[in-house]
């Protein structure tokens, strides 16, 4: 019974963790629409271009879409040197 309990609960974890395609997508259009400093009716419209738009248009690979999140992201919070450095691996290690 406690082997199944536990089994269940990793089971949980794992799956609450996971950021699916769609969820990847949407973070990396919204780090890219706050990057640019989009608002109201400009920013629905990059958005929905965006979301819309199929991942084998932009050619990147799944790893590119990832660093430009990232890069999106410590842009962001202005992060520079030894702390970008840090950001960067652990936004890239998904941790």
């Amino acid at each position: 019974m406690n082997k199944l309990l536990i089994a269940l609960l990793l089971s949980c974890v794992c799956v609450s963790t996971y950021a699916g395609p769609q969820q990847e997508k949407m973070k990396t259009c919204n780090a890219e629409a706050k990057t640019k400093a989009l608002a109201g009716d400009e920013r629905k419209a990059f958005m929905k271009e965006c979301l819309s738009a199929d991942g084998a248009k932009s050619g990147l690979t799944a790893q590119q879409e990832k660093m430009k999140t990232c890069n999106a992201d410590a842009k962001t919070k202005a992060l520079a040197g030894d702390e970008r450095k840090a950001f960067m691996k652990s936004c890239l290690s998904g941790k």
